[in-house]
């Protein structure tokens, strides 16, 4: 049995440790008197920094939920590991040795598994960065070069290049000595029948860290017109990644965030590295997701945001995509304190496109002509109504009424009373009168849905539409479509290659793939899939793809829906790919070898193909 770690060891290591640094790893602090500093507090939600640590005496101390401890209590807290996995992780940052009473070195699985994790990612970065100036990495070179970036930009911001081929990662990873077993955890690989295989191929790729610098993913872009996945596919959830809780370019930002108590949220990987070329070095982005609760979360420690300053600015494009991602963001404004901003170039361009085209200038004037979100907010959509009636000025102040109510300040509000009667040039006192009539909770929420379903008209009856489900056939296609609606990022890119060149069998399935497939070509990213989805799906079938996307999946885990998700995609593409070689194999009986051999030679070849594909995709007996 494994003995406990002694007691010397565990006050040499809190003595080394800095508890200051390990605490602004997760929270912004600011000094609070002579050799104190405070904060907000990461263990509740606060508006006012309670949370006050004391790096001398090696203790923190929250006011408002009475939590308190040293650096090994914090971590414990925020990482949710174990005491020994603790002092053992703090032990290995500060390279300190330690001992145990019974003189065993206990196996630690977790802490050992995440750090093999970080290694592993760190391995694949230095193995793509190194790809891209070989001469496959042409292609993404020439990428960067065309969007106005140098070889010293890529190499400051850690671009790579992932080659073409199954399995160059895997070997390199395999040859430093990593199993199997702890590749699959990496989410750096997809899995087929004859096992794993590199997940990314022929793509750029973005390094994507945590706020300490440790690599836990990568965002990986598309570079050949033939490569029919989706333009960008990130690293699926793993025990490091979790996309609702990352913020890429934030281990490069982070200082300049506290500092000036400012966050630039863009929304790509190019147009971080811009921001921060043309000097906003406070620029981050989402990975793949829209801003949500956990983003919320992050700025809100790092900015201090207690009311007493600081902001947050969302540069969106100009197209509807843009406008309803800030819509989206909006949600979630009542949860911050500090003022809350939208900047939008006068053209819809984004922040590497204003750079390339018209310097930094530009990128910086994008930022400085900011507008409050409320604002924003209510102007996009007042677009809609038309206010030369009095039944769109009476719309648009029905609209516009929650969201007033919803402005903290009472002076702010008032001001925005004044403002909303000019721009529907009706009269004060009545606009005042409707705002504090106005409900203030899911304001936004209901009048999209409102306004969804007033754009939409009638719908044809479900049931017309209905697939019979005892079709094997249909039902496998339906459980698709399913997991593609929920789970976008779950599927491997040889997936999103097998279905972008299959067809489903049922009419309306099919014109769900459809619509699916041209989301994919549209959107920049899986963030708001469904609504992506929508758009493109005919209206009769707008309330049966959301009830696909609702469908709960037959799995209690995160680990076991994954698993899931990728078997139903390879049975159900594994069949198509049959069915394909059936049809191939029969033309090729009837084709006269002798008359065409060239294309008789074309079939064998797709034949090869299409069975090796199949190969890769069929689970694993």
């Amino acid at each position: 049995m494994a003995g406990r770690i002694t007691r010397a060891s565990i006050d040499k290591v809190l003595e080394v440790a800095d508890l200051k640094s390990v605490v602004e790893e997760h929270v912004s602090l600011r000094t609070a008197g002579i050799g104190s500093f405070k904060g907000l507090c990461p263990f509740h939600d606060e508006r006012t920094p309670s949370f006050h640590v004391t790096p001398a005496k090696g203790f923190y101390h929250c006011f408002g939920c009475q939590e308190s401890g040293d650096a090994i209590k914090f971590l414990m807290e925020i990482e949710h590991t174990s005491f020994t996995e603790t002092v053992e992780l703090l032990a290995a940052r500060a390279n300190v040795s330690l001992e145990y009473e019974e003189g065993d070195v206990p196996d630690r699985p977790t802490v050992a598994t995440r750090q093999r994790m970080l290694q592993a990612h760190q391995i694949a970065d230095e193995f793509y960065q190194e790809a891209i100036n070989s001469p496959a990495g042409a292609e993404g070179r020439n990428f960067l070069t065309n969007k106005g970036f140098t070889k010293e930009d890529a190499q400051r911001f850690g671009v790579g290049y992932a080659p073409g081929g199954w399995n160059n990662l895997l070997s390199h990873l395999q040859e430093r000595g990593f199993s199997v077993e702890e590749l699959t955890e990496t989410g750096l690989f997809s899995e087929g029948r004859r096992g794993l295989y590199d997940r990314f191929r022929n793509r750029l790729m973005w390094p994507i860290k945590d706020m300490t610098g440790n690599t836990i993913g990568f965002g990986a872009r598309q570079l050949d017109d033939d490569d029919n996945g989706p333009k960008y596919l990130n690293t699926p959830e793993t025990s490091l990644y979790k996309k609702s809780q990352v913020l890429y370019g934030l281990n490069m930002a982070k200082s300049e965030v506290a500092r000036k108590r400012q966050l630039v949220v863009v929304e790509g990987y190019t147009d971080v590295m811009a921001a921060h070329l043309a000097g906003i070095t406070t620029a981050v982005a989402t990975c793949g997701t829209a801003f949500g609760e956990g983003h919320v979360r992050i700025a809100r420690r790092l900015i201090t945001d207690d009311g007493s300053g600081g902001e947050i600015v969302f540069t969106f494009d100009g197209d509807e995509a843009g406008q309803k991602a800030a819509m989206r963001a909006f949600e979630f404004d009542n949860q911050i304190v500090a003022k809350t901003f939208v900047a939008v170039a006068p053209q819809g361009q984004d922040p590497n496109d204003l750079r390339q085209h018209y310097g930094d200038e530009a990128v910086q004037q994008l930022i400085e002509s900011r507008e409050p979100l409320f604002e924003f907010a209510i102007k996009t959509r007042l677009k809609d109504y038309n206010l030369d009636s009095v039944e769109g000025r009476t719309g648009a102040l029905h609209y516009a009424a929650p969201i007033v109510n919803e402005i903290r300040d009472p002076v702010m509000r008032d001001g925005y009373v004044r403002e909303l009667a000019g721009w529907l040039g009706m009269d004060v006192d009545a606009v005042h009168s409707a705002v504090q009539r106005a409900p203030k909770a899911s304001a936004i929420k209901a009048s999209r849905e409102d306004h969804q379903t007033s754009q939409s008209g009638e719908t044809a009856p479900e049931q017309n539409f209905r697939p019979d489900l005892r079709d094997p056939v249909a039902r496998m296609e339906k459980e698709a479509l399913e997991v593609i609606l929920q789970r976008p990022e779950s599927l491997s890119q040889e997936q999103w290659k097998a279905l972008f060149t299959s067809q489903f069998k049922v009419p309306v399935y099919r014109a769900i793939q459809a619509a699916i497939l041209a989301a994919a070509r549209n959107a920049q990213d899986t963030s708001n899939w469904v609504q992506h989805v929508t758009v493109e799906v005919p209206q009769p079938l707008y309330s049966f793809v959301t009830e696909l996307a609702v469908a709960p999946l037959p799995a209690s885990t995160e680990e076991d829906v994954m698993r899931y998700s990728r078997d139903i995609m390879n049975r159900l593409l594994e069949m198509q790919i049959t069915e394909q070689k059936a049809d191939l194999i029969g033309k090729l009986q009837r084709w006269d070898s002798e008359k065409d051999p060239e294309g008789f030679q074309a079939i064998q070849q797709r034949l090869v193909e299409l069975e090796n594909q199949r190969r890769f995709l069929r689970p694993i007996d």
